[in-house]
């Protein structure tokens, strides 16, 4: 039982490694041949980096023991019971419940909060992103019941994102925009691939590959807009005595977070132990309100939820001490090398690595040539997902570097995507839409995130708010075109043998 323990713990340490290995061989080439120097923290990070492995291959057992195995069981009675109004509130539920935990959200909203000088509460962006994802799946579940096109929900979303950039202020567009691609990552993208493909196959008349996919995209759409609205209430409703009492604790946060006693990390620990509990109260909730089933294998699923929050805190510390440090040095070193060119290549590069090895991805794409009949080739697919997200992060680099608005690179990506929904074969457009959620990961948002702030933060007239957010949402852009793309030349070359 032990060696059986130990070498399922190997595995999962081997499989989080493989994950960080290509950011480190391209983190590595960089900093070695291209900046020709070491880090002045290099040990600090490389610990960083080791804590990040470790705590992603607990998470990741964890969610495989005791979170996962309960929400596909919830998911399955639910298709089995019929009640529309339990279905659609367990929906909701576990969108919010999953996201509220999500590792990289949790980075992401602290990282806003310091940046912000305190303006952008961290507990209450995870709030509006978490709501905006229950709601979002809870929409995508109700789409499937009533079998309509998923794209004319994503226009009518792209439309509403659109209309509410014009009036959002500056300081939140970014972070607004990068949130939709932080909330789709480690927890959330297999319980809410399993609910849409359960549901599909189970409901007469619907189509697994058509019908199925879709609520990742739901989940990328919605806090767009609702993060957006949230900033036009903070910086337009938020007294000023209010922030000033806010940015004196910023002030005492940042001063603070590198100091780690015994004391601050047992505080620390049971801070994201509390993010679990919403998960534990859903999965209570329904299992034994509304399902009236015992939970199957109590203990085996509770030694899970421990290690999922211990994996949690290991992968935030390791972010503060590795990723962050690692991606903001790395910006500024190629920035003063003066050529702009390595930036890019380092932001094509460091997408397509990461995003080829992305297990969510792998696993999507896997479930799509097999729904799909064939129709899709997974590895054309992942090949595809990465050029997107290889371009698209180069292309967020470039506008950092010049200083243009982001919203105008949205709309006019926006406007391509709609463009090409009615040409694309129709088997391709929800996996297309999904892509862009899929893509950005526990392990790839902190490092993307870490470079456009580094980028902005280091370059003259750059402001880190207004112009080092944004570069999350490049990268959950481009995949969608690039996928459709796929699925046009695959369709054009069809007709052709035809």
């Amino acid at each position: 039982m032990l060696l059986n323990g130990m070498h399922i713990f190997l595995s999962d340490i081997k499989n989080s490694t493989k994950d960080m290995l290509p950011i480190i061989i391209v983190v590595a080439f960089f900093q070695i041949i291209v900046v020709g120097k070491i880090p002045e923290n290099l040990s600090s990070m490389l610990i960083g980096v080791s804590i990040i492995i470790f705590g992603l291959a607990i998470f990741r057992r964890g969610l495989e023991i005791g979170i996962f195995p309960i929400g596909e069981n919830l998911a399955n009675n639910f298709a089995k019971k019929g009640s529309l109004f339990w279905l659609l509130l367990f929906a909701f539920f576990i969108g919010f419940s999953t996201t509220i935990a999500e590792p990289a959200l949790i980075a992401i909203s602290d990282k806003a909060f310091i940046i912000s000088g305190g303006r952008i509460d961290p507990f209450f962006l995870r709030l509006s992103v978490a709501l905006s994802v229950g709601f979002a799946i809870s929409l995508g579940v109700f789409r499937i019941l009533l079998g309509h096109p998923l794209h004319y929900y994503i226009i009518i979303g792209y439309i509403i994102v659109v209309i509410t950039t014009f009036f959002a202020p500056l300081q939140i567009i970014g972070l607004a925009y990068d949130s939709g691609g932080v909330t789709t990552s480690t927890v959330t993208v297999p319980l809410v691939a399993a609910l849409g493909i359960g549901l599909a196959s189970s409901i007469k008349g619907r189509n697994p590959a058509i019908d199925g996919f879709g609520l990742i995209a739901f989940a990328s759409l919605m806090p767009m807009i609702f993060v957006q609205v949230y900033g036009i209430i903070v910086y337009n409703f938020l007294d000023i005595e209010t922030v000033s009492k806010i940015a004196t604790k910023t002030v005492a946060m940042t001063t603070k977070e590198n100091q780690f006693t015994f004391f601050k990390i047992l505080i620390d620990f049971l801070y994201v132990a509390k993010d679990i509990i919403p998960i534990l109260l859903v999965i209570g909730f329904f299992q034994y309100l509304i399902i009236k089933k015992p939970i199957p294998h109590l203990p085996k699923v509770i030694s899970g939820i421990f290690l999922v929050t211990v994996g949690l805190y290991a992968f935030i510390l390791g972010l503060r001490l590795g990723l962050f440090p690692i991606g903001e040095d790395l910006a500024y070193s190629l920035i003063n090398v003066h050529n702009v060119l390595l930036i890019y290549l380092f932001g094509f590069l460091i997408g397509f690595s990461t995003t080829m090895a992305e297990p969510a991805l792998i696993a999507i794409a896997s479930k799509a040539n097999e729904i799909s009949e064939g129709n899709i080739n997974s590895t054309i697919l992942r090949i595809s997902v990465a050029i997107g997200v290889a371009i698209g992060i180069s292309l967020g680099a470039y506008r950092i570097v010049h200083g243009d608005p982001i919203q105008y690179y949205i709309i006019i990506g926006y406007i391509l995507v709609i463009i090409m929904t009615y040409f694309a074969p129709k088997y391709i457009i929800p996996i297309a839409y999904d892509s862009g959620g899929v893509t950005t990961s526990t392990v790839t948002v902190p490092l993307v995130a870490a470079l456009g702030l580094g980028l902005a933060k280091n370059i003259e007239g750059r402001s880190e708010l207004i112009d080092g957010f944004g570069l999350i949402a490049f990268a959950s852009l481009f995949p969608i075109i690039t996928v459709m793309g796929y699925g046009i030349l695959t369709k054009q070359i069809s007709k052709r043998r035809k």
